[in-house]
């Protein structure tokens, strides 16, 4: 991909009460852009939740709930906290620039605006954003395996929990844990105990394919199963194709109780989570039912009820 490609093919949100502004802008955008608008904060805020603009143009003057109060919103979340804002503005003073740049904007520019210095400050946002997220992809990614990593893990719990409280649907967990790993290292070398590993990741992506759910190494040869919007009846179903995917690998394993290949032990959880509530209940009830799939014979899991 070259720079021009990450400076363009951005999805833009313009935040603005009057619908000529609005039309300059959009105009101004749509060739490189997947464009979208609001005409009041709450709007805004609605639609920075759920559609992820990548660059949200902002007006500092609107009724109701200006553009400050928008940005201090946005950036009180963890889920738009990190989006690039420049506020777009009849407002023209050294204060007001400072007063934006204060409250979170990444860049301010005045109306009546040129629309070449618009698309310049847009591809240099989206640019600024891309790199960042292509750098902190690689903070958040087991080296080994290429599934997500323990933070990254955390992160998604702790968002997707509140997510999932507010739209009062269930979050599932499955724990997975790689039946007698220690074994499988003495007995074949930890290069084939990191190839085991990887494939087995991979096995569990295969799994688990919406692309809201999140495949984690949580630890050593123990992994996560994130299922946000989804009942145990659904959770099991990912747990039986676990199974299927990991004897599919037909990785040889002489020296386990559970069976002559590399097999898994599961603890499937759901829960309709409460805000008053942590998150850690969840992985409290997966890892408990974890334990009794090893303690019932491994190659298997064991299903919670919610």
């Amino acid at each position: 991909m070259s720079w021009n490609d990450i400076a363009t093919k951005g999805r833009i949100l313009i935040v603005d009460d009057a619908m000529e502004n609005i039309q300059i802008l959009h105009q101004a955008l749509q060739d490189e852009h997947d464009v979208l608008f609001a005409m009041n904060g709450a709007t805004a805020l609605h639609i920075a939740q759920h559609q992820l603009p990548d660059v949200i143009l902002l007006d500092a003057v609107m009724p109701n709930m200006d553009g400050y109060a928008v940005c201090a919103a946005l950036r009180t979340s963890p889920i738009t906290r990190d989006i690039p804002i420049i506020f777009v503005t009849a407002l023209k003073t050294p204060e007001d620039e400072t007063r934006a740049l204060d409250a979170g904007a990444a860049d301010f520019i005045s109306k009546p605006v040129n629309v070449a210095v618009v698309r310049a400050r847009v591809r240099t946002q989206l640019t600024v954003k891309r790199q960042r997220d292509a750098l902190r992809e690689l903070t958040l990614t087991d080296g080994l395996t290429g599934v997500a990593n323990r933070r990254a893990f955390d992160e998604a719990l702790e968002a997707e929990w509140r997510r999932c409280s507010r739209a009062q649907v269930s979050i599932a967990l499955i724990l997975v844990d790689i039946d007698h790993f220690k074994n499988f290292n003495d007995a074949y070398g930890h290069q084939e105990g990191d190839a085991c590993l990887k494939q087995a990741g991979a096995a569990m992506q295969r799994a688990a394919m919406r692309p809201q759910d999140l495949v984690a190494r949580y630890g050593g040869e123990e992994f996560a199963i994130l299922l946000p919007h989804e009942d145990i009846i659904g959770a099991e179903g990912v747990a039986r194709k676990v199974l299927e995917e990991i004897a599919a690998m037909g990785i040889m394993h002489e020296r386990s109780s559970a069976g002559p290949w590399v097999t898994v032990s599961m603890g499937v959880a759901s829960l309709l989570p409460n805000e008053s509530q942590e998150p850690s209940i969840l992985i409290k009830s997966a890892d408990e039912l974890l334990y009794q799939a090893k303690g019932g014979g491994r190659n298997r899991y064991c299903l919670g009820s919610e």
